[in-house]
């Protein structure tokens, strides 16, 4: 079980570790050319490609978009109220709460764990979580809310081309998986060296705040992954990936809005740091469970 889990892990921890030290090297890192060639063609190519030629039932992808929608509901029914508990306000830090970033570490994570079935339901968890992430989420660290946001976002018709082929049993050309398949296969080595990147580039204030959120964020993620696998009657792989995507650290992603919209960036910093230390320390024993 330990070679089992290290084998899981060390390709996680070894590849954004190589982006964090180019990064604290001094090396130039364009982060926003990445994303955008994450976001706008190696995502959707790795979504298309996943779910399009997945062995595994409508059923089961289905039951992992309940999941990531119930997810979201329940972080934020549970850190909301715990927010102004302590007076700290919803609009900075709920998102950090309610956002884990199953991208970065939970798609290899699942990869690594259940192999090519465990990525498709972990994609299909992903895409209905980052396109709320995208719009609701944006939205409520905005202020505004923009349909036109939808349109923007490639991978919504890359999930619903791939649903197309898997309900109607239409075998995808070869060219068109070969194509998908190898440009998706970028994505994943890409998110981890850029989480590393961002890792030695941002600055936390307010240590033990972050590391006291972080905790929440961890041990709610755990325990909602548990709930919502028994309410829904996963098992398997599907279990283990609800699970491992609920119990994530914090978003970059959290950290760019933040950024953007100017709503105290420094102090979500310190939650992304803090949560994502926290999880490495805490993924062995969270592999364990869900193995």
């Amino acid at each position: 079980m330990f070679a089992n889990i290290f084998a899981i892990l060390a390709p996680v921890f070894i590849t954004t570790g190589l982006g964090y030290f180019w990064a604290r090297a001094g090396k130039h890192f364009d982060t926003s050319l990445v994303t955008s060639l994450v976001t706008y063609f190696g995502t959707p190519c790795l979504t298309f490609a996943a779910l399009a030629t997945v062995k595994l039932g409508a059923d089961a992808l289905l039951s992992m978009g309940t999941a990531a929608v119930l997810s979201i509901l329940a972080f934020i029914a549970i850190g909301w109220p715990i927010l102004k508990l302590f007076k700290l306000s919803p609009r900075t830090y709920l998102q950090s709460l309610s956002w884990p970033n199953i991208g970065n570490v939970g798609l290899p994570l699942c990869l690594l764990a259940f192999g090519n079935d465990g990525l498709a339901l972990a994609v299909a968890f992903f895409a209905a979580m980052i396109v709320l992430q995208l719009t609701v989420g944006v939205a409520f660290v905005a202020g505004t809310f923009s349909i036109r946001s939808l349109a923007k976002m490639p991978i919504v018709p890359a999930t619903l081309i791939a649903i197309v082929f898997l309900a109607t049993k239409t075998p995808v050309p070869a060219w068109l998986y070969n194509t998908t398949d190898l440009i998706g296969q970028l994505t994943i080595p890409l998110m981890l060296f850029t989480l590393g990147v961002s890792l030695a580039r941002l600055k936390p204030v307010s240590l033990l705040r972050s590391i006291g959120l972080s905790v929440l964020r961890l041990a709610m993620g755990f325990g909602v992954g548990i709930g919502l696998s028994e309410i829904l009657g996963l098992d398997g792989a599907a279990r283990g990936v609800v699970i491992l995507q609920c119990s994530m650290p914090v978003a970059v992603f959290c950290y760019l809005f933040a950024q953007l919209y100017d709503n105290d960036p420094e102090e979500v910093a310190g939650v992304v740091i803090a949560s994502t230390f926290l999880a490495a320390i805490s993924l062995p024993a969270l592999l364990w469970y869900v193995l």
